[in-house]
């Protein structure tokens, strides 16, 4: 089959469902859009069930990458890189933490020879995908935010206590309450809040929700073709150079079809999957796409490099009477999330026949919390557990950003998760795991991040075949200069726990969990200061990443200030991978963010219409 399209987007994500959306709204031209994975589950709209999108084929890639000198204990020190694979992409499956970023980020990139993309070249584009929802919970600031965007920002209801305490603490330590994403990420000594997610009505808001569905998807001049792996670029070699004329992939059956492009092809595939695309085509490091038996057409050497991604450490204390347990959550979000070899409801819900007393009181209840939430959107299952959230700067990184986050996670998960989502070997890290993890144990998580990591990694093509993943080698802390704010980060984590407010004295979050081993090795006991030495060894056994791979095809090596890729006719990059330099904080906002500005590039490039025009 072969068909043909003014525009070709490839990847259905964070990026590409804004610029499909975007691009469509001008009725006198084709767009069409090609996703590797379908539409997202029904349990993607939950929040809390995000983690249960991990390792399921169907959403998920199921990448694993090198941690460099990190990742000691790890199985066979792999990282778990989840990214998603359905319409909405990795905000389809992320935990919706919404955060623009610091406006010296995106002065940065303009610094960089980002031309256009300052902070007040994109700050449009930020209140254009906005629907900000007032909250008397936090401060939100009304200048300069989004009211009518797709994309709903909202704080979780209900708030719970815990998290509202993590923000105190955080204060007491010298940082104030403030909107991150507004005027008071100026704010000295930094900001602290509950946070903001990419929900509305207690209900995930992803780029699929937010962009595509109900409303562009059904323009006719919108095709969506879902089920579809891209192969690889189609590229003519003529005497103006290279030129992309369109794409080939494969679907469902494994048959082989070609998409083409009579303007422009755009690749909106992710950190990974646009470099992985650009060097199955023949366009990357000569050396390395021969090695693996791919012609080189354009020896473009910055191709996959540069990769960018926050790391963090997740930083345990028993909470008793202040963290959620993990089966107080599941109950939240009905029953299909309790299913499972260890679940208490059976796996086949044909089983349900046989259920005793106890199990249809569980089921009956979970129905009725379900239910509640899909109402009124306030519940347990309204969050990724994420609920509070700090910037600050450490006094180690550069003056244009803050180089600190610490996040706040109401719960741990289960001992399984631990071991398979997150790869850990859990016997080298807690005394008795099934313990600490059990279901209704009452933890809370404390996750300090490097904002902006000196350490760059890459993704190199490990063969030919479309159907094999790259190599993701994250080398983290190749530069020691990340584990020096590693450890600042670590020691400000411990400085928030000690400044819990309680209303006995004495009460609060527990002891950090020290793993034995780690224990064992540098001589500390329970109540004793941690050494530098031994949080750093925390961070290179027991951190992993937060899922924000970026940098990959950045702007000034790989594509030029208008996304264009260098040295190659109608083809354009538009996600993460453009960015010059990772923002400092959660990329999915940025990343939809690139989307809307790429619509802006290309309609201007191309004399489309603009949003109000198409209206």
């Amino acid at each position: 089959m072969s068909a043909s399209f003014d525009f070709v987007i490839v990847g259905g994500g964070s990026a590409g469902a804004a610029l499909a959306a975007r691009l469509s709204e001008d009725p006198s031209v084709t767009v069409a859009l090609l996703e590797a994975g379908g539409k997202p589950p029904a349990r993607e709209a939950i929040p809390a069930a995000c983690a249960t999108l991990q390792l399921d084929p169907e959403v998920d890639w199921m990448f694993k990458g090198e941690a460099g000198k990190a990742g000691r204990g790890l199985n066979d020190r792999q990282i778990p890189v989840p990214r998603g694979k359905m319409l909405g992409g990795s905000s389809a499956m992320n935990y919706m933490v919404f955060v623009r970023g610091h406006p010296g980020d995106f002065d940065n990139w303009e610094a960089k020879g980002a031309s256009g993309w300052s902070f007040a070249d994109v700050e449009h584009c930020f209140e254009r995908l906005e629907q900000v929802t007032p909250s008397n919970e936090a401060a939100i600031d009304g200048k300069g935010r989004g009211r009518s965007g797709p994309i709903g920002v909202g704080i979780r209801s209900p708030v719970l206590p815990c998290s509202r305490q993590f923000v105190t603490a955080a204060t007491r330590t010298g940082m104030p309450e403030g909107d991150y994403n507004g005027s008071g990420r100026f704010q000295e000594g930094g900001v602290s809040s509950l946070v903001q997610t990419n929900t509305r009505d207690g209900k995930r808001s992803s780029s699929y929700h937010g962009y595509l569905e109900n409303a562009a998807e059904n323009r006719p001049n919108l095709t969506i073709i879902t089920n579809a792996h891209a192969n690889g670029l189609i590229l003519d070699d003529e005497a103006g150079g290279l030129s992309a004329r369109g794409v080939e992939y494969r679907d469902a059956d494994g048959n082989v079809h070609e998409v083409h492009a009579t303007r422009e092809t755009i690749l909106s595939a992710g950190a990974v999957g646009s470099p992985h695309l650009l060097m199955l085509s023949g366009i990357g490091p000569r050396r390395e796409l021969e090695e693996v038996g791919v012609t080189c057409l354009l020896d473009q050497p910055h191709v996959g490099k540069h990769l960018k991604d926050h790391y963090l450490v997740g930083m345990t204390f028993h909470a008793p009477g202040i963290g959620q347990n993990v089966a107080e959550i599941g109950l939240a979000c009905g029953p299909e999330l309790l299913r499972g070899p260890d679940g208490p409801l059976p796996v086949d819900p044909a089983d349900d026949v046989n259920l005793d007393e106890e199990q249809k009181a569980l089921k009956a209840e979970a129905e009725r919390q379900l239910a509640e939430w899909e109402s009124s959107g306030s519940s347990l299952a309204s969050s990724s557990t994420y609920d509070g959230v700090c910037f600050f700067s450490t006094g180690l990184g550069d003056e244009f950003t803050h180089d600190g986050q610490i996040g706040f996670l109401t719960a741990t998960n289960t001992a399984e998760f631990y071991r398979t989502g997150l790869n850990m070997d859990i016997d080298m890290m807690f005394d008795d795991p099934e313990a600490v993890l059990a279901t209704d144990r009452e933890n809370i998580i404390l996750i300090p991040s490097n904002c902006v990591p000196r350490s760059e990694g890459e993704i190199v093509l490990k063969s030919s075949d479309p159907a094999e993943a790259p190599l993701i080698d994250f080398n983290y802390f190749a530069d020691p200069h990340d584990l020096k704010v590693m450890v600042a980060l670590m020691r400000k984590s411990l400085e928030i726990a000690k400044n819990w407010p309680t209303d006995v004295p004495g009460e609060g979050p527990g002891e950090l969990l020290i793993p034995p081993m780690l224990a064992e090795k540098h001589g500390y006991k329970e109540g004793d200061e941690p050494s530098d030495a031994l949080l750093e060894n925390l961070a290179l056994h027991f951190g992993n990443t937060i899922y924000h791979l970026s940098c990959t095809c950045r702007m000034g090596d790989v594509v030029d200030n208008r996304l264009r890729v260098m040295g190659v006719n109608n083809l354009r990059v538009a996600d993460a991978s453009i960015m010059p330099e990772i923002p400092s904080g959660n990329i999915n906002a940025p990343t939809m963010m690139i989307g809307e500005r790429a619509s802006d590039l290309i309609k201007e490039d191309h004399g489309l219409m603009v949003a109000a025009e198409a209206a």
